[in-house]
């Protein structure tokens, strides 16, 4: 039998109702390991939520990783590279690649009769992996786009659409200005997106390849480059090097050389922001930690004060100072595992309420999107609730060292 924890479930159990001064003790500790659990869960949440929903929108407008021209990549101007059969498969069989597509980008003018926009036209073929599209569409359909025929379709972003007051199913103007002259297109608007990514959102429209190519005045099989999504994110380093060592230096037919960039490298800004966010979580970590800690040491100080009598009782009856310490730890356990399944429930519970509900609202201008977004990383959950436990345990073993200093004859005359 484990003596200690006997003695500790014995106390917590059916201890002596009448103590006044250790219950409230015990339901501030227990309080503070839920709350400070609960804060941890929701801001580990949103933080998650936040990060991968705006990644995501990010990867969605292009891809994990690039291959185009070298010149491409270096400046704002769409120089084109030979993007043949043989190099997508050879990319595809990339250990961690999981798709491979093309696209091309051709800079336009949308001209209706009262106003015009400058747009940056995206042109993808059948292979287009659509499911970001189809997730943010708020008006009409995504067409079948082709590579050998021109439909002229168009999909547009809500914010385009309002600058320029246009709807599904209207037709409009796009003017193209190249070294080939003043080329006019007529598109119907089959669809209209909406990500709250404003600097795609201002710019980026979508119609078929065959379109594009023509515009840019190419070679059928010329294109701005080709888009690989990744299995895994977290392997995105190795895995852009994988690509750039397979594609670096080599030049195609037409003497452009090959070059490539993973998302993070073309937009800097947006995932250093993100980064610093992890920041934030840690000082959230730290100071919840600490107030569960502390919560916990001033609580067993108090029940240790007010058991100054059992204490001198078990010295008499030969327990050793390490067995009192050890009961007194048990019973610090009980209480954090209560507190931590309180703020289980609480935690989990609200980030559940947001993701049903919604009910917090954002400024999507300023943070990308409308609501709060949350996600729930059971692992991780896992990983919070066993290092509270064991950084409060560790904490608290300086503070039950003051049960060697409780001597039986004293504690028992004061008594």
């Amino acid at each position: 039998m484990n003596y200690p924890l006997f003695i500790a479930r014995k106390i917590y159990n059916g201890g002596d109702r009448t103590r006044k001064v250790s219950k409230p003790a015990i339901r501030i500790a227990t309080i503070g390991v839920a709350i400070g659990l609960a804060v941890m869960i929701i801001s580990v949440g949103v933080v998650l939520g936040f990060k991968h929903t705006i990644r995501n929108k990010v990867v969605g407008f292009g891809s994990d990783i690039t291959v185009a021209n070298f010149l491409t990549l270096q400046s704002s101007e769409q120089y084109p590279i030979q993007i043949t059969d043989s190099l997508i498969k050879s990319l595809q069989i990339t250990p961690g690649i999981k798709h491979v597509q093309r696209y091309d980008y051709t800079q336009g003018i949308l001209k209706t009769d009262n106003d015009f926009l400058g747009v940056l036209l995206k042109g993808v073929g059948p292979d287009f992996d659509s499911t970001f599209i189809h997730e943010n569409m708020v008006e009409g359909s995504l067409p079948h786009f082709h590579d050998n025929e021109s439909q002229q379709k168009i999909v547009i972003s809500k914010t385009i659409a309002d600058k320029l007051n246009l709807k599904v199913g209207q037709r409009i103007f796009a003017y193209f200005i190249n070294k080939q002259g003043v080329r006019t297109r007529k598109f119907t608007i089959t669809g209209i997106y909406a990500t709250n990514m404003k600097q795609f959102d201002s710019q980026i429209c979508f119609t078929d390849i065959y379109t594009t190519n023509k515009l840019n005045g190419w070679e059928p099989d010329q294109y701005s480059g080709a888009e690989l999504q990744v299995d895994k994110f977290s392997q995105l380093t190795p895995i852009s090097m994988r690509v750039l060592n397979k594609v670096k230096n080599t030049v195609d037919h037409y003497g452009g050389t090959y070059s490539s960039e993973n998302i993070i490298e073309q937009n800097p800004q947006i995932f250093s922001w993100l980064d610093l966010m992890d920041m934030n979580v840690w000082i959230i970590l730290a100071l919840m930690i600490s107030v569960a800690g502390v919560t916990m040491i001033s609580g067993l100080l108090i029940i240790i004060l007010e058991r100054t009598q059992m204490i001198g009782i078990l010295k008499a009856l030969g327990s050793r100072n390490r067995q009192i310490r050890h009961i007194f730890l048990w019973f610090a356990t009980f209480i954090i595992g209560k507190g931590l399944l309180w703020g289980n429930i609480i935690g989990l519970g609200c980030i559940l309420f947001q993701f049903w509900t919604g009910l917090v609202k954002l400024d999507p201008q300023t943070y990308y999107v409308n609501t709060v977004p949350v996600e729930i990383n059971i692992p991780l959950i896992i990983a919070l609730n066993m290092v509270t436990m064991l950084v409060c345990l560790v904490i608290l073993i300086a503070p039950s060292y003051l049960i060697s200093h409780i001597h039986p004859a004293k504690s028992m005359h004061y008594e």
